[in-house]
């Protein structure tokens, strides 16, 4: 910033008058610049909410049970600049903490505490928030159990059915039966454990993935039937892929989930309320999970699609459709990308292209999951190291939504 100013008459009031005022004149331009060099516009602001996370699975329990490696987990997540854990607390119809709700219904989660009796919940969360990761846990199933899980012995009701009665799928997980989302004891027992664990633990906030949701082929159980004649007065379709019937149902679990946000944040007002669904068509036409809808009613603070893809251009499809570009624009949108399973590891080449694909398109990245970030890999763990290093060189602090 410069000042001109007219020639004066050696001596002349003015003279003196400016002459007194140019240290301060000179001091406003320093003030002005150092200010300018310091704000920068909104959009630049927007990667310090990036997201950069892992997901801790079942398949990590021997680190989430022993506190040491916990540490260096989070330790060495937080040197390669990752800011978000997401840590498994529901599971095959058990949840990884000490839990007065899942007990009054005789479900004891022996397994799920640390080697030496500890809260292995706690200790996550501890440890992420001593080195300012971010802590979401992971409502992983849903509302699906294994049909041996104790809930589902225990409360054979709460389970809904297809049109021939059968009451379980096969999914990635096995065999599973599927909690009713449109009963109210399901849904009071839902809402009841997300309270407790809002009320005990400083989450950040909790996410839920793509089994909040229900198959398309399930809801012909006696109180779903029921309730549907009683609002259309018409019996279900037998297709279970009738439009209107596809729209009852996934509106009745959007109806839930407004209630669930609301309860949640009730307890913790700055919780991130995430999802990690499937892509948009396959989520409503197949689950029936309407999470576009649920963006745009403002109850989601953070959105993850999972696009678990080998072919890039299968990949580049799937995070450049149109619903992702809407919800890019109103919250913290990234993308799931598989980083290898026990089975069937994944390539450093084949992560760098997809999260490069994703970056490129304003958009974060979860991986699934933290132990095949390194293991069980054809590379060796240096080369998994140096390759993540260069995905995030530099740190990308992240904020709880307010």
């Amino acid at each position: 910033m410069f000042f001109s100013f007219q020639p004066l008459k050696t001596g002349t009031f003015s003279q003196k008058l400016i002459k007194n005022l140019l240290p301060l004149l000179f001091l406003i331009s320093f003030v002005a610049v150092l200010l300018g060099n310091t704000f920068t516009p909104v959009t630049a602001q927007i990667p310090r909410q990036e997201i950069r996370g892992v997901w801790i699975t079942n398949n990590d329990l021997n680190i989430l049970r022993d506190r040491k490696k916990v540490q260096d987990a989070v330790t060495k997540l937080r040197q390669l600049n990752f800011n978000t854990i997401y840590p498994v607390v529901w599971n095959s119809g058990y949840v990884m903490y000490p839990s007065v709700i899942a007990k009054n219904l005789d479900i004891q989660p022996f397994v799920f505490r640390g080697t030496d009796g500890h809260d292995i919940l706690a200790d996550v969360i501890n440890q992420a928030h001593r080195q300012n990761l971010l802590a979401v846990p992971w409502f992983e199933f849903g509302f699906m159990a294994p049909p041996t899980s104790e809930l589902a012995l225990n409360k054979p009701e709460w389970f809904t059915q297809k049109r021939n009665s059968v009451q379980t799928s096969v999914s990635a997980a096995g065999e599973v039966m599927w909690l009713n989302p449109f009963h109210p004891e399901v849904q009071q027992f839902i809402t009841n454990l997300l309270v407790e664990l809002a009320n005990n633990y400083d989450i950040d906030g909790i996410q839920f993935d793509d089994h909040m949701s229900l198959p398309h082929e399930f809801g012909y159980d006696k109180y779903t039937v029921a309730l549907y004649r009683q609002e259309t007065k018409k019996n279900p379709p037998a297709d279970s892929q009738d439009p209107e019937w596809v729209s009852w149902r996934a509106n009745k679990i959007t109806d839930f989930m407004v209630r669930l946000n609301e309860r949640v944040k009730q307890v913790k007002p700055k919780a991130i309320f995430s999802v990690s669904p499937n892509y948009y068509d396959f989520a409503y036409k197949l689950q029936l999970q309407d999470w576009l809808n649920w963006v745009r009613l403002n109850i989601v603070d953070e959105l993850i699609v999972q696009v678990y893809r080998e072919n890039l251009d299968h990949f580049n499809a799937k995070i450049s459709r149109p619903e992702m570009q809407e919800v890019q624009q109103i919250i913290p949108t990234g993308v799931g990308i598989m980083a290898g399973l026990r089975t069937k590891p994944v390539s450093m080449q084949q992560i760098k292209s997809q999260v490069r694909a994703a970056q490129q398109r304003g958009l974060g990245v979860v991986f699934f999951y933290y132990e095949s970030l390194w293991n069980n890999s054809s590379e060796s763990l240096s080369e998994r190291l140096k390759g993540f290093q260069s995905l995030f060189p530099y740190p990308a602090l992240r904020l709880a939504a307010d």
